[in-house]
């Protein structure tokens, strides 16, 4: 499936960086554990990074009830980056950056359905630490109600990608200055335990295998 095409999300500028594939959204979405929420509020504009869940084509973010920056009905925007490099050229102005972003705009709507906010905390909870949701105390009551679930359909959205070497000029080719791209990478360490943990109990399997997995496979970010 496609991305929408719309005045929001075409690009003006360099158009080669489009991402037209659905699918090349949802890995974008999928590699990240936080994004940006832009809103207005009372005129002024606001961007508060958090954390989201993605379930098909639903994105859905959380926060407090008493948050301004989750009001249902408004025009809202989430971003989500991932910096892969510095790319670093012969001439100032070719500098550059290789990344991967994802931009979604639309309405979203205050998840009230008791399942589908449970399925829209779950989305976050796997986003950020995946197994997580299936040992963890479920929310309780008090907690659901203290709670908003934001739902935002991934219909009008665009990607962008740069990837690749810097671009110079032709005459530049020739100047004794080194050009490439430095790499950005992102790994988790090793699990730190609660100070008020009860003694004996182990780090889990899900949380010791993505510490371990970092070490031997470099999580780009």
């Amino acid at each position: 499936m496609t991305l929408s095409s719309t005045d929001r999300t075409r690009l003006g500028r360099n158009r080669d960086r489009a991402q037209s594939d659905r699918s090349a959204l949802y890995d974008v979405l999928d590699a990240g554990m936080i994004c940006h929420l832009g809103v207005l509020i009372d005129g002024s504009p606001r961007v508060i990074p958090t954390g989201y869940g993605r379930d098909g084509d639903t994105l859905y973010l959380h926060g407090s009830t008493g948050a301004s920056s989750l009001r249902a009905g408004t025009e809202i925007c989430v971003t989500v980056t991932h910096l892969d490099g510095v790319v670093l050229a012969r001439s100032a102005f070719h500098h550059s950056l290789n990344y991967r972003s994802a931009m979604i705009y639309g309405r979203p709507r205050t998840v009230t359905d008791a399942n589908e906010k449970l399925t829209g905390l779950r989305a976050i909870t796997e986003r950020l630490a995946p197994g997580q949701w299936e040992v963890v105390r479920r929310p309780a009551a008090k907690e659901m109600a203290a709670t908003t679930v934001l739902a935002l359909p991934l219909t009008e959205a665009s990607v962008k990608v740069r990837q690749g070497p810097p671009v110079d000029d032709e005459e530049d080719h020739a100047l004794d200055l080194w050009a490439g791209v430095l790499p950005v990478r992102q790994v988790f360490g090793e699990p730190v335990p609660d100070p008020l943990l009860r003694p004996g109990l182990p780090v889990p399997g899900h949380v010791r295998f993505r510490s371990d997995d970092s070490h031997d496979q470099v999580t780009v970010s």
